[in-house]
Formats: structure tokens, sequence, C-alpha cells
């Protein structure tokens, strides 16, 4: 007797409604362990793009992306005059919103200086930034197409270019342009009396500033000397690469980590209840064949398989589905889903040993019921 092929051949409608159901929670929990991929992901992409060993930012600051870091633009020269620096460029980052074809786009504006690091790592589309001006290389997800303009700040940038899997930790789609027309645009979006101040030189700050320097070290220099010798300039700091992929998980994801675990934590809970509650319901109704069973001799641990086999069947079933579902769905997500073999290798493992512990519901109510019950109708 399997109860699992019973319930599938008796009452098939129940059974393949109960595993949808199981399905969709299975793809929730999959969806956010790809949602936590893609965010870690993202945040590193932008961090890594631009190939660099060492980045210089303002003293106290843990900038670029945790905190806003504003040093001279003349600061690359000292940087890239260093011993063992092979080349060091000035970047900028802003998030922008603008209108484009009657909706609002939220941009991550990466500004660089053409021929130096900071640009974007792979042009997959179209060609790179050859003008000094007004010209844009966008994320696919932007939903920009190479030739469409677009209005930032008082200028038209027009789209040159598409690169993929481009995005801040926010999930805002890069949008590349020169670090002239980031630095203007930075300007022209800056508070009114921001501007008014910087125009007559109260601020003592000329708008030649930038939120970092990156630089790139020879192969047989020590990159922690050089980033000693820039933290020994007092108005600047230095962070090596790893430094800055380690403060970037620490600090600027790690509240989603946990709130994301957090809610994972939740959906196993649910689905070890759920599981528990509809192996139960099925035990009770199959109360006389398990009595009848234990009337004819079958000993305990034959029941106990039974209810297991179940249990772990519609635990698979729902796995499976569930996984399929959010393959053919996570492309339409707002943001990236990267889903890894490990993390679904994981949710298995999870769902094995959730299915064993919830069946321990009915396994109870199995091995308490009176075998004259199969008799007594």
């Amino acid at each position: 007797m399997n109860l699992a092929y019973r319930d599938v051949r008796h009452n098939l409608f129940r059974f393949v409604l109960t595993c949808l159901g199981l399905s969709l929670l299975m793809a929730v929990v999959l969806a956010m362990m790809g949602i936590y991929n893609g965010l870690v992901a993202d945040a590193l992409n932008i961090v890594r793009a631009p190939k660099a060993d060492l980045w210089v930012v303002e003293a106290g600051r843990q900038g670029p992306f945790a905190e806003s870091s504003k040093i001279p633009g003349q600061t690359r020269d000292a940087v890239a005059r260093l011993h063992g620096v092979s080349d060091a460029g000035s970047i900028t980052y802003q998030t922008v919103e603008a209108a484009f074809a009657g909706r609002t786009l939220r941009l991550y504006i990466i500004g660089y200086e053409r021929g130096r690091p900071g640009g974007p790592d792979a042009v997959v589309e179209g060609r790179g930034i050859a003008q000094s001006h007004f010209e844009a290389v966008a994320d696919r997800k932007s939903g920009l197409v190479i030739g469409e303009r677009i209005a930032l700040g008082r200028n038209r940038f027009e789209v040159v270019g598409l690169v993929e899997d481009a995005m801040n930790s926010g999930g805002d789609p890069v949008l590349y342009i020169t670090l002239s027309d980031a630095q203007t645009l930075q300007s022209q979006l800056a508070p009114p009396a921001a501007r008014v101040l910087e125009a007559r030189g109260a601020t003592g700050e000329s708008g030649n500033t930038v939120a970092a320097v990156i630089a790139r070290v020879d192969a047989n220099a020590d990159v922690d000397s050089v980033a000693r010798t820039v933290r020994q300039w007092k108005h600047l700091s230095a962070m090596t690469q790893a430094e800055q992929e380690d403060l970037l998980v620490r600090s600027v994801v790690d509240r989603a980590r946990r709130q994301i675990g957090l809610f994972l934590g939740i959906l196993l809970t649910v689905s070890a209840v759920v599981i528990a509650l509809i192996i139960y319901t099925m035990t009770m109704e199959k109360l006389k064949q398990i009595a009848t069973l234990k009337l004819i001799g079958a000993p305990d641990r034959t029941i106990v398989g039974l209810i297991v086999q179940q249990s772990i069947a519609l635990g698979a079933v729902g796995w499976a589905f569930g996984l399929m579902l959010i393959l053919l769905i996570k492309d339409f997500f707002p943001r990236r889903v990267m889903l890894e073999p490990i993390n679904a290798a994981a949710l298995a493992g999870i769902i094995l040993v959730v299915c064993i512990l919830a069946s321990g519901l009915g396994i109870r109510a199995a091995l308490r019921v009176d075998p004259a019950t199969a008799i007594g109708g």
C-alpha cells in the first residue's frame, strides 16, 4: 500500500492542488535566495567593474558606496605619481531620476575619465563613449536602446552602447557618462543655495571634485604599502579592493541580508506547518486503511515508512515544480534573481528534513489508531 500513490489514483485533483500550493511556497523561498544573491552580485559588480586595486576616498569616510565622499579632482595626478601605481582615474557616483517616454527612470550615474580606469567593463552592444560630451552607455535593464536620447539636467545624452548586469545594490541600472558631464550634472542638480555659494567661492571648493580615485598597481608592487602611503595624507583615506568588497557586504547589503534571512526562516517555518497539516489531514482520512494494516499484522515501522514516504513525495514534487517555476519567471523580476545550484541543493536538504519532522503528527495519529477500527466501520 502506497499512500502517496493512492492519493494520486483516487483524488488526483486534490493531490495536484496540494503540490501546486507547496510549489508556489518553494518558488517564493527560492526567489528570496535568488534576490539576495542578485543583490550581493550587483553590489560587487559595481566595485569590481573598474578592475581597481586601490580606492582613494575622503578621510574619515567609507566612500564612495557606504558613505558620500568628495575629494579634489587633482588627487588623481598625485595618486598616479606614487611608486607602484600603473594607472589611476577619477570617478563619480550619483543617483538621478529622469523623465523618459512618459515615465520616470531612476538611474545610477557613473562618471569616468575616458582612457582611464572606471568605465564599463564590456559593452555588449554598440560602442563605448567616444566623444567628450553627451554620450552614454546604459545597462539593458534601464530599457534604453542605442540611438535614444535622454535628458539629464539641462543636457540630452545619446545612448551609444549597452552593458549587462551593471546595477547598484538598490537595483538601479547604471548609466555611464564622461567625468566632466557627470560633474556638470552634479552642479545642475545641486540645491540653488549651494550653486550660488559655489559660484561666489563661499564654500572654498571648485566644481572639480570627485567621489573617489581608483588606481591599478603593478604586479610586483605591494597594494597595502601604497595604501599606507596614501593614508599618510591627512585629507585622504585608502582602501584595497578586498577591503572595499568586504565593506559593501558588511555595511551596504548587511541589513537586506539579515532581513531576507529572517523572511526565509519564516517561510521555512510556514512550509513545515503546512506540510505537517497536509500529512496529518491525509493520514486521518486513511485511519481505517492503517487500522486494517495493523489488524493483519503490519509492523509499526511499515506504517511509519508509508507516512514518511508520502510526506517526502509531497515535498519533492513541491520542490521540483517550485524550482521549475522560478527558473521560468526569474527574468521578469524587476531586479536580478540569481539562483545557484547550491541554493537549490540546500533547499532540497532543508525540505527533506522538514518533511520528515512534519510527518510526526501523522505518525503519532497512525500509531495510536485501534486495529478494531477496521472492523467497526
